[in-house]
């Protein structure tokens, strides 16, 4: 009897866990289409945003706010690139936690966890239809800023801002997950998103130039990793792209997302195996 290498069957595992991810897809895709009213009212909101921002950029003077590239900026390029980033952080926080919460309210939660397959696999089954979705929702918007609106971004720094963007998914997707992991222990939280999502927005200069914000919130500004990632943002796209930019933007950030997503995913598995160890997984 021939004997197979571990390594053999855990690169075995890994890609069988790996073949279930467009299944999550799949799923998800034609949930959320079969609830034509919300997939299209997100699109109709985003419209909505951007026109009360459009009228209030004829009330805020370019004087008022920062200059890129040597060049003034007026409110409506200003909060463009804020929109697009505060869309992620809102969706992405909020994914993991309505999946969880849907599962149990439909009582597929337990049956789904208690399949042979990988926490992390599923963690990220939750999230992929998002991580396909919000890019193409991105590129859309942008679009019809610069058709609508006439929002110029340069194209060169579409590169470098992805680049700052990349360590911040799993900082916001580890927030995802410490909240998904009060739902599993507690049944409630998603008041911890909201809380979150306007913690992140509001001290990050999204909306507003942090310079006038009081003494006291800039401090927390300067510590908010969005804050970083989206000055770097403005300044690459409304600005002159500067790669110094990345290099002092990202180092920064990677230990953070490092810690974050890990004490994350630590703790959605610790009240996974409380949760199975009690037997109810099934209790919402």
């Amino acid at each position: 009897m021939s004997h197979i290498p571990a390594s053999v069957g855990r690169w075995a595992a890994l890609r069988e866990d790996l073949g279930k991810i467009p299944a999550f897809f799949r799923r998800d895709l034609l949930i959320l289409w079969s609830y034509r009213t919300a997939f299209f009212s997100d699109w109709i909101n985003m419209l909505v945003q951007v026109m009360v921002f459009y009228f209030l950029s004829n009330i805020v003077p370019s004087n008022r706010l920062p200059e890129y590239g040597g060049q003034p900026t007026s409110y409506i390029e200003f909060v463009t690139v804020a929109i697009a980033l505060t869309a992620f952080v809102s969706i992405s926080l909020s994914r993991v936690t309505s999946a969880v919460s849907t599962e149990q309210n439909q009582g597929t939660l337990e049956a789904l966890l208690m399949t042979p397959t990988a926490s992390s696999t599923i963690q990220l089954g939750w999230v992929m239809y998002d991580l396909l979705y919000v890019p193409f929702r991105t590129a859309v918007f942008l679009v019809l800023m610069r058709v609508v609106l006439g929002v110029t971004l340069s194209p060169a720094g579409i590169l470098p801002t992805v680049v700052m963007f990349l360590p911040f998914i799993p900082f916001v997707w580890g927030i995802g997950l410490m909240s998904a992991a009060a739902i599993l222990t507690f049944r409630r939280g998603q008041g911890l998103v909201g809380i979150w999502a306007v913690l992140l927005t509001l001290t990050s200069g999204a909306y507003f130039p942090t310079r006038y914000f009081p003494g006291w919130l800039q401090t927390i500004a300067e510590l908010n990793p969005m804050t970083r990632v989206l000055n770097g943002a403005r300044e690459a796209l409304l600005g002159h792209p500067d790669w110094s930019l990345v290099w002092s933007a990202v180092p920064p950030l990677l230990p953070l997302a490092a810690v974050t997503i890990t004490l994350g995913a630590l703790a959605f598995r610790l009240a996974l195996t409380r949760e199975r160890r009690r037997g109810t997984l099934g209790l919402y």
